[in-house]
């Protein structure tokens, strides 16, 4: 079980180093030119040696475990059409409406996620956390961007828009990563000495430049909102719906599917609703911007739901220990 005391020593240097990099950059320490190839170093180099290290020290089982991503994938739908629903409510077009959908449902797993769960709960975690990032980036995301295209075009035209959003999955590096490392565990292979030093750098490097750079992308200018959709009204439902509902959805789902007979252990629960419980993943506004979408409402969002985490992620490690899922 984790303390209060004992959770806000693991996560206060996280959230730490993405203030840092949010000060660097709006003091202008950090150019807001230098963000991007920052993260492209996170995203093409370093992450990915981060995931193939624990996809290569990760039980196969774990790693493609068919009942986390059946539950977690379920949860990402049921938030998904939630979102979608509040806010088509409000005559939102389906582009906008399917983005902030998407910033509702997708956790920043792997920039903080993968990093803060090991260091709160074990090198064990990271199996789980990367079988959430394979269902946000397959099927989460590429349900949104089809979704996106029903303004105005056919089911043809959502169904072309998923098919690319598929063929972008298989240009991504993470994925990739984590299939390589179970690769080495499934076939037993021996990297030589100088190539596992250097992915090892490498890895090592993941985590403190990813969460400086969340912080350095929080702090760029704000795309102006267009048609009004930046109101606060139509950004604080969704951070709330981010930060608490998709943990309370996944941790009531886990549950049940345990009832039921599911072979879901706590443990593996307790990962799953701490990775739902975690802010809107930063990634999702370099998508909204691509798709013309109301970038200015999902930067916002992604803002507001990464400050608040840094107090309600705590509170949900004390619930979710206050209720029985302990690690």
């Amino acid at each position: 079980m984790l303390s209060s005391i004992s959770t806000f020593s693991t996560t206060v240097p996280f959230f730490a180093l993405v203030l840092c990099g949010f000060v660097a950059a709006r003091r202008g320490v950090l150019p807001l030119a230098a963000i991007g190839g920052m993260n492209a170093f996170v995203l093409f180099f370093a992450l990915p040696c981060m995931l193939f290290r624990f996809g290569a020290n990760t039980p196969l089982a774990q790693l493609f475990d068919p009942n986390v991503a059946i539950t977690y994938a379920l949860c990402g739908m049921v938030i998904v059409a939630l979102v979608i629903a509040i806010t088509r409510r409000d005559r939102m077009g389906w582009n906008d409406a399917s983005f902030g959908a998407l910033v509702g449902a997708f956790p920043n797993s792997g920039f903080m996620g993968i990093p803060l769960m090991v260091a709160l709960m074990g090198s064990q975690a990271a199996g789980t956390v990367m079988v959430t990032i394979m269902v946000d980036m397959v099927i989460t995301t590429s349900l949104c961007i089809a979704l996106s295209r029903l303004d105005g075009h056919s089911a043809a035209s959502a169904i072309h828009a998923a098919k690319n959003a598929l063929r972008g999955v298989l240009a991504n590096p993470l994925p990739w990563a984590i299939f390589g490392g179970a690769a080495v565990t499934a076939f037993q292979l021996a990297l030589p000495q100088p190539l596992l030093k250097t992915i090892g750098l490498m890895a090592d490097a993941a985590s403190p430049v990813a969460l400086f750079t969340i912080g350095a992308v929080l702090a760029r200018p704000t795309p102006d909102s267009h048609q009004g959709s930046g109101h606060w009204m139509e950004i604080l439902p969704v951070a709330a719906i981010k930060l608490f509902l998709h943990p309370l959805l996944v941790g009531f789902a886990g549950m049940a599917a345990i009832r039921m007979g599911v072979p879901l252990d706590t443990f593996t629960l307790k990962v799953l609703v701490l990775t739902a419980a975690l802010p809107s993943a930063s990634n999702v506004s370099l998508l909204a911007e691509r798709f013309g979408a109301d970038n200015g409402r999902v930067a916002r969002i992604i803002l507001v739901s990464t400050t608040a985490a840094f107090f309600s992620f705590a509170g949900i490690v004390g619930i979710v220990d206050a209720v029985g899922l302990k690690a």
